[in-house]
């Protein structure tokens, strides 16, 4: 119920499609609005005709819950009937790919004696941390809600303060906890796992759940590293069809703009937009900045913000200073053409992993400014193991503020630790064309999961 999950599992189902396999995508709905509405599906339907798109009906939910996570989770719980109607109706299944909080319609596959995988849309790092706690818990009667920012260590991965563990974690004894535990539990019972990620970026973590030091004396399912897998938007669009923000960039010289964009549904309140607008009117430098209105909710990320009033929104006058410079994008923007475009030299993100591997995979460093779910983790993957991108500090207080943003942006436009950057991510992209290409390690692992496929027919 989520379009950041949605895309990567339309990309993977482009691989099996190239295999020759007929591929169906199941879209459980929600009697609440969300962001994988019909409008999507049908967009993403009419884009891709080889893929059959499923919408299952809305379940009835006796006991709505009005945290939406939890909502989520019992509403693709008790889409599982559906989906098992559905793959009767089928005429052949010969394998079931769920989304990571898919994870109970395992019950599904099982039902029909055909393998079940789970595809997990994020870091192979989240997945070895997230895995790692619940051992840690399954010893321990502590939670990590009162650590602060005391440092824990997992297999694989640098460390890692509590503060920046999801909050889903935080505490052993919160109903969120307790679901996720359960959904994330399911993991053993797959035939194997999938994971949106290249060995190379993210070599230790990998390594660590493939040899069970995440769950020791449990058994490990294959896991198969098939990334990275990215919508990469419209290629040689025509000019007419073109984002007006496209047209601007070109007009733009080479690695100058920095490009501040926060996904799907990441919003912030007026207060930190205006931070946001002071510190890059003051940094001097150009800049392409993606806004989107603030949630009356902002703890409901499932609510859609209605199209923001720049006037109203941001510092009185900004707008007209900053125009030779600058360009304030409402909502939505092609980000992986955006990140692709030579002009870009810099991305602001909120860490998700779609748009950390658009922009790794595009060489541009990362300012990281994480806003939910496990984008704090994410952080702390690109800064201290990947080394990719540097943080932008008071993401996890009240506010940034123009100050942080100023230097922010001249550290990694001005400085050689900028530069030190691309270096870095010059590698990254190089390895990422190659763990994509004929042979590459990716298609060798899609390989191997389409044998293990055939073994277990």
């Amino acid at each position: 119920m989520g379009v950041g999950h949605l895309v990567p599992m339309v990309e993977l189902a482009k691989l099996f499609l190239r295999r020759r396999f007929a591929v169906s995508i199941a879209v459980p709905t929600s009697p609440r609005s969300g962001t994988t509405g019909s409008p999507i599906i049908s967009s993403m339907a009419a884009s891709n005709p080889s893929i059959s798109f499923h919408l299952l009906p809305p379940p009835s939910c006796p006991d709505p819950d009005p945290k939406p996570f939890l909502f989520m989770l019992s509403m693709l719980r008790l889409s599982v009937p559906s989906l098992l109607a559905l793959l009767r109706s089928i005429p052949s299944v010969s394998a079931l790919v769920l989304d990571i909080f898919c994870a109970d319609a395992v019950d599904s596959a099982k039902a029909l004696h055909v393998p079940a995988y789970i595809y997990f849309t994020s870091s192979a790092g989240a997945l070895a941390a997230i895995m790692r706690i619940r051992y840690q818990y399954s010893t321990t009667t502590t939670s990590l809600k009162d650590k602060g920012k005391e440092l824990l260590h997992f297999p694989g991965l640098p460390p890692v303060p509590v503060s920046d563990m999801p909050s889903t974690v935080q505490d052993r004894e919160d109903r969120l906890f307790k679901e996720q535990d359960r959904t994330y539990g399911r993991i053993m019972e797959a035939s194997g796992v999938l994971v949106n990620t290249y060995e190379w970026l993210e070599a230790r973590a990998v390594s660590a759940f493939r040899e069970g030091a995440c769950f020791p004396g449990l058994p490990t399912p294959p896991v198969y590293c098939v990334g990275p897998l990215l919508a990469t938007g419209e290629e040689k669009a025509r000019e007419a069809n073109r984002h007006e923000c496209l047209a601007w960039l070109d007009t733009q010289l080479d690695l100058s703009v920095v490009f501040l964009c926060f996904g799907s549904m990441g919003s912030f309140p007026a207060a930190q937009l205006k931070e946001i607008a002071r510190g890059l009117e003051s940094s001097g430098h150009r800049f392409l900045w993606v806004v989107r209105n603030p949630r009356q909710d902002p703890s409901n990320l499932l609510e859609q913000p209605q199209e923001p009033d720049l006037a109203a929104l941001l510092p009185e006058g900004f707008l007209e200073r900053t125009r030779d410079r600058g360009m304030v994008v409402k909502s939505w923007a092609p980000q992986a053409e955006v990140l692709r475009h030579t002009a870009t030299g810099a991305f602001v993100t909120h860490c998700g992993w779609n748009s950390t591997l658009e922009g790794v995979t595009a060489g541009v460093p990362l300012l990281c400014w994480p806003l939910y779910a496990e984008q704090r983790l994410n952080k702390v993957l690109i800064v201290e193991e990947m080394k990719v991108g540097v943080v932008i500090d008071g993401y996890d207080e009240e506010m940034v503020r123009a100050e942080e943003v100023e230097a922010k942006v001249k550290l990694v436009m001005e400085s050689d630790e900028g530069d030190k950057l691309r270096e870095r991510l010059s590698v990254a992209r190089a390895k990422a064309v190659e763990a994509l290409a004929e042979g590459g390690p990716s298609p060798v692992a899609f390989d191997k999961l389409l044998e293990d496929l055939e073994k277990s027919e």
